[in-house]
């Protein structure tokens, strides 16, 4: 982890359950809570942030009553990321017995990648590969 750098690039999910989705995240793909901010109402999470291990940080938020700072701009579960690793065989066990619908099993792709796609509670897709770009 000493070499990997600072992430550059923080996408944003606004959830229907944000405390359930960061749960998710932690069980299912190993993503770590490092921050969570609460809002005024039960289970509402004005932000949070949860680390990727191998490199990245995705932040949460609770999309609320849509008065927020980024209403109508982020509908949950329409979002899709895609995350770089290099375990992708005991991520994708990892992931499907906490319960992530597949979308694409397990594969290896013609350019070079090995990953599959899967569904969180919430609906976005979440590919994972170790493809880390040109």
């Amino acid at each position: 982890m000493a070499d990997t750098p600072a992430p550059s690039v923080w996408p944003g999910l606004l959830c229907t359950d944000a405390p359930a989705t960061i749960r998710f995240l932690v069980e299912a793909f190993g993503f770590v809570e490092t921050i969570v901010v609460p809002g005024e109402g039960e289970d509402e999470i004005v932000h949070a942030e949860v680390r990727w291990p191998e490199g990245g940080i995705v932040m949460i938020g609770s999309h609320g009553d849509g008065k927020g700072e980024f209403a109508g701009h982020n509908t949950p579960g329409t979002n899709s990321m895609y995350v770089v690793t290099d375990h992708p065989d005991e991520l994708f066990k990892r992931a499907t017995e906490a319960g992530a619908e597949v979308v694409r099993g397990l594969r290896d792709e013609d350019y070079g990648s090995r990953g599959f796609t899967v569904r969180d509670p919430e609906g976005n897709l979440w590919s994972f590969g170790t493809y880390r770009g040109a």
